[in-house]
C-alpha cells in the first residue's frame, strides 16, 4: 500500500537527501560534485515527491535573470518512477515548481520537450501551457 505523496523543495542542506535518491528517477546516477553545486546555487530549484522515504517524482528548474525584465524559470526536467506514473505525481511536482518560480518573482516559465515524448506533452498540455510551434536547437558535446 502506498503512503500519501509528500513534496519537498530541496535546499543547500539537503545534499544527503539528494544523494540518497536511488537510480531510476533521474536520467543517471547522482554525481556528488554536481548535486552539491546544484543545491548550493541559489538559482537552481529541485522538488522531490516522496512515497514514504522513497523519492518517486522530481522536477528541477533554473531561474534565469535578465538585464531588462523580470526573472523567468527554465524547467530542466520532470520525472516520475515508472511504477508511479499516471497518478498525477508529475503534475504535482511541476505545479509545485511553478509555485516556487512565482514566489521567486518569475514572470515566465518555459521548457522544451521532444515531439515524440507523449507523456510529457500530455502533462504540459493538461497544465494549460501555451504550446509554441517553432524550432528547437540543441548542442550536445557527447558527454
Amino acid at each position: 500500500m502506498r503512503n500519501t505523496i509528500t513534496l519537498r523543495t530541496l535546499g543547500p542542506d539537503d545534499f544527503d537527501r539528494l544523494m540518497a535518491v536511488p537510480e531510476g528517477l533521474f536520467d543517471g546516477p547522482m554525481r556528488a560534485d554536481q548535486a552539491r553545486a546544484f543545491l548550493q546555487d541559489p538559482l537552481h530549484e529541485c522538488v522531490l515527491a516522496f512515497d514514504g522515504e522513497l523519492a518517486v517524482g522530481m522536477a528541477t528548474g533554473t531561474v534565469l535573470l535578465h538585464p531588462d525584465k523580470a526573472p523567468s524559470m527554465f524547467v530542466n526536467e520532470v520525472g516520475v518512477r515508472d511504477a508511479y506514473r499516471r497518478q498525477g505525481i508529475g503534475r504535482q511536482v511541476t505545479a509545485h515548481l511553478f509555485a516556487v518560480a512565482r514566489a521567486r518573482g518569475c514572470q515566465g516559465i518555459w521548457l522544451g520537450t521532444e515531439q515524440d515524448n507523449a507523456p510529457a506533452l500530455a502533462l504540459y498540455r493538461s497544465m494549460d501551457g501555451d504550446e509554441v510551434a517553432g524550432v528547437y536547437f540543441g548542442w550536445d558535446d557527447g558527454l
